[in-house]
């Protein structure tokens, strides 16, 4: 995990895709040093979700086994209250259901009363020989203390579905998740009228396309922004709070994903996505047009082997963080 630039300092690439180490321009911080990687939380695999609490604390909420959902699992929940610096372990929204099932598909977030949401998918046998089982029904658990206690719902969801992204609040006064459908695909966002005590009426972003990973972003009144993976990052918007969808630009080639989405405190939007073409690392894109048009990408981190999955927050003194 790493904070990556303050504020409006950054530089950009020439180009998708990087024909040699040369082509790499990285992000710089305020004094134009390229900021230190910092190993946050060792021997996982994590897919780490960051959720900026009120009192200003970080929260990761992690896959904690170091696989790629091929061993037993659970969700749990590091925080930092130095600006992504340390971390320390808080809790466990979701354990292994069995002493086989892998637990560690998340999407997290705020609910409107402050408490930390946390959505769980996963697997009910990783360790099968013809894969990973069956998809799991998503449970929701529920901290009041910042994600050292949890309480577990696990009649929120009635289909099974793949979480994914944040949990984020909606123009109506709900919330909104998205999900994609199994390994099958298929995304759908769901909504919660009762700040994320039960969730339903799934809307399909677009029947057309096998969709996975969509990253939701409200961008506000009712607007919203999606990346959906579909070989690279397609981007849909919705301008009657997230019902329906309308399909746009394709934003990174193949193997680019996926996405997160951050609203920067000086307006405009970070977009931070997986590279997993050669030179693989973490790459970005900004855009000062409510997600119309985007920077070239930047290089954020590098990474080898399996990668990716970041996701960002903007901390109270204005330094944005982001975990991968």
């Amino acid at each position: 995990m790493k904070p990556i630039f303050q504020n409006a300092i950054i530089l950009l690439t020439t180009g998708l895709s990087y024909a040699s180490a040369a082509d790499l321009i990285y992000v710089k911080d305020a004094d134009g040093e390229q900021p230190k990687l910092i190993v946050a939380i060792t021997n996982v695999c994590a897919w780490p979700n960051l959720t900026l609490l009120p009192d200003g604390a970080i929260v990761a909420t992690i896959h904690n086994q170091p696989s790629h959902l091929k061993l037993p699992s659970d969700v749990d929940c590091w925080a930092s209250i130095d600006g992504g610096r340390s971390w320390t372990k808080r809790g466990t929204p979701a354990r292994r259901d069995t002493p086989k099932t892998a637990r560690g598909n998340v999407a997290a977030g705020l609910a409107n009363n402050g408490d930390l949401l946390a959505i769980v998918s996963g697997w009910t046998d990783p360790t099968a020989k013809n894969g990973r089982g069956s998809v799991l029904v998503p449970l929701v658990s529920r901290s009041s203390d910042g994600g050292s206690n949890w309480i577990v719902e696990t009649n929120a969801f009635t289909q099974i579905s793949t979480p994914f992204g944040d949990v984020l609040k909606s123009a109506d006064g709900g919330l909104r998740v998205a999900l994609y459908r199994g390994v099958k695909g298929g995304a759908v966002v769901y909504r919660s009228s009762d700040d994320g005590y039960t969730w339903g009426e799934p809307l399909a972003m677009d029947p057309r396309f096998v969709l996975h990973e969509p990253a939701l972003f409200h961008l506000g009144q009712g607007r919203w922004l999606a990346a959906a993976r579909f070989d690279g990052l397609t981007v849909y918007t919705s301008d009657d709070d997230a019902k329906t969808w309308i399909r746009g630009q394709t934003l990174t080639g193949r193997q680019q994903h996926p996405g997160h989405f951050l609203r920067l405190k000086d307006g405009r939007i970070l977009l931070t996505y997986g590279n997993r073409l050669l030179l693989k690392g973490v790459d970005a894109r900004v855009s000062q047009d409510e997600g119309q048009t985007w920077s070239e990408p930047f290089r954020i981190a590098d990474f080898q082997g399996d990668g990716g999955y970041p996701s960002s927050v903007q901390g109270l003194a204005g330094e944005v963080v982001t975990a991968y």
